[in-house]
């Protein structure tokens, strides 16, 4: 792991260059995509996938989003189905995730899986994303560049102010759009929703033809099968209070809709807007110190990936003591 300050890249030709090179060196780089920041390690180099966990102190039970250029270099790695043919050709490139069975002969690290006999797979669309990809050549494992269980970064900057010296560079290129993660859909079996992201559970029953099955409660009460299923994750430092209506007390507060409050996910109760700016905001709150409280979001369309995010924020820390 490197000890030295991380260096900031930027998305032009020596940039893209710089930063594949780390890749091909067993380096940590974090770069954009349009739901977060990842930081991005050569799935195939086991001491490397080693980094990511270490730098971010995250379980290694809990699996890796390995990121591709395209469907047909991400064909290598999964036993690929009908399924994942009708939402590829509906999403990718995008803000989905695939889990699917692994293909026999991969080369990829077993850190990556956490053991698991699955995959989970993304194509972004981010264009510094995929020049990134290209110009690496091989795949990427890449989890958000953040401390584990703590805010998503959506810019250069969070992921400086999270893992400073942990990692060898970030390759900034602005803010990401969608600004939360993506959608993860397991398709091991029935397709089931596995956790709600950038992409909405209507769009995905829609290419499907039929309804998803839901595998995203944030109680802890099942398997971790992909990334961002843990309790506890996404967490501000401050307390986090979802639904408040109004805040308390010494809180500061996150509205959506037009409102009186310190922050607005979106004046104009737009649910994109309110994705986009989600993490930033609580960034930005949690830096004040005080409890932070949020305005009820509607569960419809990204309001449900913004809801399992603040369920997540909201949910009982491990190392918490509780109430005394």
């Amino acid at each position: 792991m490197t000890t030295s300050p991380s260096t900031t890249l930027y998305p032009d030709a020596e940039g893209i260059a710089q930063a594949a090179a780390l890749l091909r060196a067993g380096q940590l780089v974090a770069f954009p995509t349009e739901t977060v920041y990842g930081l991005g390690a050569d799935a195939c180099n086991g001491e490397a996938v080693a980094a990511i966990y270490a730098a971010k102190g995250r379980p290694s039970f809990n699996p890796l989003i390995v990121h591709l250029p395209s469907v047909q270099a991400a064909q290598r790695y999964v036993v690929w189905t009908d399924d994942a043919d009708r939402l590829a050709q509906a999403f990718w490139p995008g803000p989905l995730t695939l889990v699917l069975p692994l293909r026999e002969g991969h080369d990829l690290s077993s850190l990556v899986t956490a053991g698991l006999s699955t995959l989970a797979l993304r194509v972004p669309e981010k264009a510094s994303a995929q020049a990134l990809l290209e110009a690496f050549g091989g795949p990427v494992a890449a989890p958000s560049a953040n401390p584990s269980g703590k805010i998503s970064p959506t810019t250069a900057q969070h992921v400086l102010d999270g893992l400073g010296n942990k990692i060898a560079a970030v390759l900034d290129d602005g803010p990401c759009s969608v600004g939360v993660e993506s959608t993860i859909v397991g398709l091991d079996g029935a397709p089931a929703l596995l956790r709600a992201g950038g992409l909405p559970l209507e769009a995905l029953e829609a290419a499907l033809g039929a309804p998803l099955a839901l595998k995203t409660t944030p109680d802890g009460s099942t398997d971790i099968t992909a990334p961002g299923q843990l309790q506890s994750h996404y967490a501000p430092k401050a307390p986090l209070r979802m639904n408040a209506d109004p805040p308390r007390p010494g809180e500061v507060f996150l509205g959506f809709g037009p409102m009186a409050c310190d922050e607005t996910l979106s004046e104009s109760g737009d649910l994109h807007e309110a994705a986009a700016r989600l993490f930033d905001l609580l960034h930005k709150l949690d830096a004040r110190g005080q409890p932070i409280a949020v305005a009820p979001v509607p569960t419809h369309g990204l309001g449900r990936a913004i809801n399992d995010r603040l369920a997540r924020a909201a949910a009982p820390r491990p190392n918490d003591p509780g109430p005394t």
